[in-house]
């Protein structure tokens, strides 16, 4: 059934009306389509626009038409134009012709807009549930590791000794800001749609405000053009997952990096890893590879919903159709992606004796007695540049800081005393910065 086609005479290319439809990707929208509708008859009948029979008839029909698709004993068409049409098919195929009484006061391009901020609400509340687990997890990780030490790097170059729990929580406060960031995205995409029309309401006496309410809405869309014709809360949607990818991808570069005998850091648990079809020995950081590579996936969504929505004009234009695989893909992603790197977080074992060896390689404590030299009376660049003979003089020596002899440091400079070897051990170096 097509929702449309009065005034046309030729009957559609089977390839231009294949090419045209949605129900492919759209049919996952029928339970906000079904709900949007319930409220919108419900409103129909309040406000005497449809008579009560008609719309204790259409609720009926919606109802089983949802409670049959749920329990999966109704198939969505796959030749419906989109999962409007279908719906609106079908109810009126069960109810005859109260349920073409059902689109009054409304269009498909505000039914449409509707379903997707029903949607992307429900998402982000879901979406956020898993970065908040994600948090707690390792919260608790960075608690029983509060006192391990690891060298923290720059340039993936060994710079200061910090501890796990430190560098635990660097993440702790990206996803952090995530969630944030994902709560106030549901800000704007909290407003209803409905009763906008096309683009410019309608003349039946409607209440949006009932409609808001019974649907569970903050606010209105104050302008009906706007209403149907803008995406930024998709776009802002996946802007959001794709800065909780970029903090996923790099975590997840440095689990690989630690899981590598290069390092040995982390040992990946079983359950999250994969081996090689002709090496035995290979223990593979698969899943973290994988959450690395998707990360592009959601990148991609990001920028097709921007660039589909550069150049519109007023009002609603067919290429919007573009926004649900964008964001159906970014959202399935990313939950998947957090439901697996939390699980791969909880079973990761920390190689605590590693990562204390590695932190007493690297010169990581050169700050700190250049740090000792400035309390000394230095000026900070005296003090950095004496450092650095200093520790050229180790490297001559094969030696680290503290184990060179106190001639071997008054060698480079007459200030150091003794007094230099308690404060450049790595326990020291990072308890100077708690």
């Amino acid at each position: 059934m097509k929702l449309w086609g009065g005034m046309f005479t030729e009957k559609t290319d089977e390839a231009a009306m294949s090419f045209h439809s949605s129900i492919g990707f759209d049919k996952r929208l029928y339970r906000e389509d079904i709900t949007g509708s319930l409220a919108h008859a419900a409103m129909l009948a309040k406000q005497q626009i449809i008579s009560r029979e008609d719309a204790e008839a259409i609720k009926a029909g919606l109802l089983a038409i949802l409670a049959d698709l749920d329990a999966g004993k109704l198939a969505i068409d796959p030749k419906a134009e989109d999962i409007h049409s279908f719906v609106e098919a079908e109810l009126i195929k069960r109810i005859g012709d109260a349920g073409r009484r059902l689109h009054t006061g409304r269009s498909r391009n505000d039914q449409v807009a509707l379903d997707m901020r029903m949607y992307v609400k429900a998402e982000i509340d879901a979406i956020t549930a898993l970065v908040d687990k994600l948090i707690h997890t390792l919260g608790a990780l960075a608690v029983k590791h509060k006192n391990d030490i690891m060298p923290g790097y720059t340039h993936l170059q060994p710079a200061q000794p910090v501890t796990l729990a430190a560098h635990l929580g660097a993440y702790i406060q990206m996803f952090s800001r995530d969630a944030s960031r994902l709560r106030d995205c549901k800000k704007r995409t909290d407003c209803m749609p409905l009763g906008a029309g096309a683009l410019a309401g309608t003349t039946f006496p409607i209440d949006r405000s009932y409609v808001k309410d019974v649907l569970g809405f903050a606010a209105l869309c104050e302008n009906t053009m706007d209403a149907v014709s803008d995406r930024d809360f998709c776009v802002e949607f996946v802007s959001a997952l794709s800065l909780v990818m970029m903090h996923l991808s790099r975590f997840c570069e440095e689990l690989i990096n630690w899981s590598a005998t290069a390092f040995a850091f982390v040992k990946m648990s079983d359950a999250y890893s994969t081996g090689s079809s002709i090496m035995p020995q290979k223990k593979n950081p698969d899943m973290a590879e994988l959450i690395r590579g998707k990360t592009g996936r959601v990148y991609g969504s990001l920028m097709t919903l921007l660039t589909m929505m550069k150049g519109l004009p007023l009002a609603y234009n067919k290429d919007m159709q573009e926004d649900k695989e964008a964001v159906f893909g970014a959202a399935d992603t990313v939950k998947a992606c957090l439901a697996v790197f939390e699980g791969m977080i909880a079973t990761l074992e920390f190689k605590t004796d590693n990562m204390y060896a590695a932190a007493k390689e690297g010169y990581t404590n050169a700050t700190d007695a250049a740090d000792w030299l400035v309390r000394k009376g230095l000026p900070f660049r005296d003090a950095h540049e004496i450092t650095g003979r200093l520790v050229r003089r180790a490297m001559e020596l094969g030696k680290k800081l503290e184990d060179m002899t106190l001639e071997e440091y008054t060698g480079v400079s007459d200030i150091f005393d003794a007094g230099i070897f308690e404060h450049i051990t790595v326990e020291a170096a990072v308890r100077a910065r708690m």
